[in-house]
């Protein structure tokens, strides 16, 4: 299963995915490629260690959406890499309808809450202001619907006496790091079930 991760961040997400197909408990699953929308993101540093492409792909004209030539740019660069699993991981721009049909029913987002509680930005800290006693974090099927799609699995993380939002926003990524790759694992294992 070809995978193509997009990320805007320092891609400890996708770092989690690339150790786990280099210790082999990624499944079939097997990363061919990195596109950011940042030329100085950090997941960007990941290809060349662990020889993977990794490139930045223009997303202007627009700060929040993946929309116009920044959107048909982003189509054509991964459809280059003929992904059957495209992962959002931590990529901070909405999807629009256009890039959203040309990978139908193969884009899959990591979410730091239990959804369908606290979608959008800052959700750990949305669950920390709140008071909650339970948060964690989701993998669900990418929609229009901005973390609104089918959810495809999830892991707890319970708000321990003493924490701070720190050392919570710590746990919630240390499970997303076991709970993506788990769920990649797994489709990949269902795709090469289906085939």
């Amino acid at each position: 299963m070809r995978i193509v991760i997009l990320g805007s961040g320092r891609g400890s997400n996708a770092e989690a995915i690339l150790r786990a197909e280099r210790s082999e408990r990624l499944g079939r699953g097997r990363v061919a490629a990195i596109f950011s929308d940042r030329a100085d993101a950090g997941i960007l540093e990941l290809g060349p260690r662990f020889g993977v492409l990794s490139k930045f792909v223009d997303p202007s004209p627009f700060r929040t959406k993946l929309d116009g030539e920044g959107e048909a740019r982003f189509i054509a660069i991964v459809s280059a890499a003929r992904p059957d699993l495209v992962v959002l991981a931590g990529f901070m721009r909405v999807l629009k309808p256009g890039f959203l049909k040309a990978f139908a029913g193969r884009i899959i987002n990591l979410h730091p809450s239990l959804l369908p509680s606290f979608p959008g930005l800052d959700a750990i800290g949305q669950a920390w202001r709140r008071g909650v006693k339970v948060t964690g974090c989701t993998v669900h099927r990418v929609t229009a619907e901005v973390d609104g799609g089918p959810i495809i699995d999830q892991a707890a993380v319970h708000v321990e006496p003493g924490d701070t939002l720190e050392t919570l926003a710590a746990r919630v990524h240390a499970a997303e790091h076991v709970l993506l790759p788990a769920v990649i694992a797994r489709m990949s294992g269902e795709e090469a079930a289906g085939r």
